[in-house]
């Protein structure tokens, strides 16, 4: 591997790009630790140093600006709008005939829904920046800080920190894009990996420093072993083969060749994950509006104690099922085997020993609804290891190996090195998956 290294850098054009990714991850970085107009640091950093602060109901969205969030930066939103309105995109897809066809006109069409989903990341974050802002406003961000979060509470000031906020995820959108044009790999997924490794020292080092280095060398043996899993999972799949029929066009003779059908067995990939926690978020967020108040209604005690920290059972299971649930949810709009079999009917394919129309329809959606249960148990189990963590070694809820994190690190990983390793074949070097 580290001869394929050597080799990427000795190669002029893949070095330069190489170089241009990881200039951009610095300022990106960079971004992501300058404060918005108006901000106390001081007082933030003293509150953060709370750790009930690590355990809000931000921490997905935190995780996902590489701690940003809470520190109020200018790229406080990191890339989390971006993804929201991709998701939403995704499903209107299915629900929308007009957007439909657009996705199936090809890459003139694609473009369209990209640039629709500028649009709505701009919104979304707009209506992001202005909650986060009222709740420092009013200092209900950060638990137990006795000074303001802000210098001065007037309309000026919020507007100026929404307005800088939203302009900050316009800027992470067109360096993303300059990483997908200039670059290597996807530059989305790329900036979203910087932001969860960036959080993954601290994480270590605090369960070190809270628990011991004995439990520390524990951890990091689990992790390797969580990773290898992972690794397992995220590239296994099930091959359905498809044999193509000779077929005469004019004067020349196609097809005849074979084929396959890759169904992963993680077909969803982190999707699940991000709508099943952005739910359970709701409850905690009721919680936080309605903690200070007078006259709150006896569920919020309840709800309180069940589905915010994270460590209940009844939270675990909910947790679980609803990953279960939008694992399936998500393949199902995602894949269609009607369209697959329509597809495969038209161009002379067929899977042996099925035949076309609608009992390949059939195969397809038997074979899909198989896979698809393991991939969503992988899931939630990796899911839940965050929370038992919380629950055995009484870390928060940033534990490193395991639940979100680990997902993005692991498949972003996989993808850019499959990049990198199919650009330097091409210039007769050996890969870095031998």
């Amino acid at each position: 591997m580290l001869t394929a290294f050597v080799n990427a850098f000795r190669t002029p054009d893949l070095r330069k790009k190489l170089l241009f990714v990881l200039a951009i991850i610095v300022i990106f970085r960079a971004g992501s630790q300058i404060p918005a107009p108006g901000v106390n640091v001081s007082a933030v950093q003293q509150c953060l140093g709370d750790s009930a602060n690590s355990e809000g109901v931000y921490t997905l969205i935190n995780l996902f600006s590489g701690g940003a969030l809470l520190q109020l930066t200018i790229f406080a939103l990191g890339i989390m709008p971006y993804i929201t309105a991709s998701i939403i995109l995704q499903l209107l897809v299915v629900v929308i005939p007009r957007l439909e066809a657009l996705k199936k006109e090809g890459q003139s069409g694609q473009t369209k829904i990209t640039q629709y989903t500028r649009y709505l990341t701009l919104g979304l974050a707009v209506l992001q920046a202005t909650g986060i802002v009222a709740l420092a406003r009013s200092g209900n961000l950060l638990q137990n800080c006795s000074d303001p979060l802000l210098h001065n509470n007037n309309l000026s000031t919020f507007l100026v920190m929404v307005v800088t906020m939203t302009a900050g995820t316009a800027v992470i959108m067109w360096l993303g894009e300059l990483i997908t044009e200039r670059g290597v790999g996807n530059g989305m997924s790329i900036l979203i990996f910087t932001q969860v490794v960036a959080t993954f020292p601290t994480a270590l080092w605090a369960v070190g420093k809270t628990q011991g280095w004995w439990t520390f060398a524990i951890v990091i043996v689990i992790g390797m072993v969580i990773i290898a899993a992972v690794i397992f999972i995220e590239q296994a799949q099930r091959r359905i083969p498809v044999q193509y029929a000779r077929r005469m066009v004019g004067r020349k003779m196609f097809g005849g060749s074979s084929t396959y059908i890759p169904l992963k067995v993680n077909q969803a990939g982190i999707i699940p994950v991000i709508f099943a926690s952005s739910l359970l978020y709701l409850p905690a967020m009721a919680v936080q509006f309605n903690q200070n108040s007078e006259n709150a209604p006896a569920y919020i005690g309840w709800i309180n104690d069940h589905f915010v920290k994270g460590d209940h059972p009844y939270y675990m299971a909910a947790y679980f099922a609803l990953i279960i649930f939008f694992t399936y949810f998500y393949v199902s709009i995602t894949f269609n085997p009607q369209e697959v079999a329509d597809n495969m009917k038209k161009y002379g394919g067929f899977i042996p020993g099925i035949r076309a129309g609608k009992p390949t329809e059939d195969y397809l959606s038997y074979v899909l609804s198989r896979i698809t249960l393991p991939g969503a148990i992988y899931l939630g189990l990796i899911s839940l290891i965050p929370l038992i963590a919380l629950v055995l070694i009484e870390a928060n809820q940033n534990f490193p190996f395991g639940g979100t994190s680990i997902l993005i690190m692991v498949g972003v990983a996989l993808d850019t090195v499959k990049q990198i390793e199919s650009q330097l074949q091409q210039r007769n070097y050996e890969g870095f998956l031998r």
